[in-house]
């Protein structure tokens, strides 16, 4: 009998669970709760970041939508390339972007060599950053936009702040603003399934007596809670042809990440005027898992000779469409990034890469 109890009463546990389950989907949508279960087989829906290097280190194939990112990193190091370069394969598969300006300069002649197609991109320039937020609010809620971009974060003045006089000091205005604009943003970001990317920038700490990393990012802590993921770019050294500097290696490191393991690193090209050089991370992706062979400084792919030399071969490649695609394809399928039987993409995210693209 006290086992019969102790089954009705379980019985009546998980009815009244059910009930309201069922209550509060009712009132809040389907969703609002649910066993974690339930959810753990849908994909996580992603924009690729239009680097295969990148795509990798991220660990689901690519930069996660219903989710906030953060760039950062030092001045010129490639963090609004890497947007663009979101933006552009976003645009690609048919979704809709927005940028908000707040530094007032996007350069939209850079944006279209990036492949951005500028005629279909949202822009705003905003005047302060609660204006910004609200109209990232604003999209964010409509829809109808798959990736927003909000160029920077050190930009967001509080609008307090740009009323004042020069030099009166506004203590945490910053940070509350970011910290009230982030609580409101997250959870719309999420029902939305929109990508929200901040770029930030690097500040110097005082008084850390030499001890720690005296980086830290402008506008509190409060976007370093709510991002999914964060994203550190660095430019490690500069590309010289003699002489003049044409682009410059970076890395990037996945400093944090929700779903995926994180501090993975990413190295490639960029290059002026033209951004992520694709034809370089094949060069060095290739050779790392056996696809084109380096001896010295020639490489080759199978009997054909590629040539003499990085740059040789990136010129080659950049002119020898057929080789490149051939060299493309069969690195993609080594990463299970692509089927072998018809070449397509796999409707899942990419996986974890199969050994790290660090040197």
């Amino acid at each position: 009998m006290a086992t019969k109890s102790a089954m009705s009463s379980d019985d009546m546990r998980r009815e009244a669970l059910t009930t309201a389950m069922g209550t509060i989907q009712r009132k809040y949508g389907q969703g609002a709760v649910m066993r974690l279960d339930d959810d753990a087989h849908v994909a996580i829906p992603i924009i690729p970041s239009g680097s295969i290097t990148i795509d990798m280190a991220l660990g689901i194939g690519g930069i996660p939508k219903g989710r906030v990112t953060e760039i950062f990193g030092p001045e010129s190091s490639g963090k609004t390339t890497l947007a663009l370069h979101a933006i552009a394969q976003c645009q690609k598969q048919g979704g809709t972007a927005a940028f908000i300006d707040a530094e007032h300069a996007l350069d939209p002649t850079y944006a279209r060599q990036l492949g951005v197609n500028t005629e279909a991109l949202l822009i705003s320039q905003p005047d302060y950053g609660e204006q910004a937020l609200d109209i990232a609010d604003m999209l964010v809620r409509s829809g109808a936009v798959d990736i927003i971009v909000i160029d920077s974060v050190a930009a967001l003045i509080p609008q307090a702040e740009l009323e004042g006089n020069m030099g009166e000091t506004q203590v945490g205005g910053h940070a509350r603003l970011m910290s009230h604009a982030l609580r409101k943003l997250t959870g719309t970001i999420h029902k939305s399934n929109v990508c929200v990317m901040f770029i930030n920038q690097i500040r110097m700490k005082i008084n850390t007596m030499g001890y720690g990393n005296p980086e830290t990012t402008t506008g509190g802590n409060a976007l370093k809670f709510y991002a999914s993921i964060r994203i550190d770019v660095r430019r490690i050294q500069s590309l010289k042809d003699k002489e003049e500097v044409y682009g410059n290696r970076t890395r990037v490191k996945i400093v944090k990440n929700k779903v995926a393991p994180p501090f993975r690193e990413a190295l490639f090209d960029i290059l002026y005027g033209t951004g992520i050089s694709r034809t370089g991370e094949l060069i060095d992706l290739g050779v790392e898992h056996g696809i084109v062979d380096k001896s010295g400084a020639w490489y080759a792919y199978g009997s054909e000779r590629l040539g003499q030399g990085k740059e040789n071969v990136r010129a080659f490649l950049n002119d020898n469409d057929a080789i490149r695609d051939q060299i493309e394809k069969k690195l993609l399928i080594h990463l299970g990034v692509i089927e072998e039987d018809n070449g397509e993409a796999k409707p899942e995210a990419a996986p974890a890469p199969k050994k790290s693209s660090k040197k």
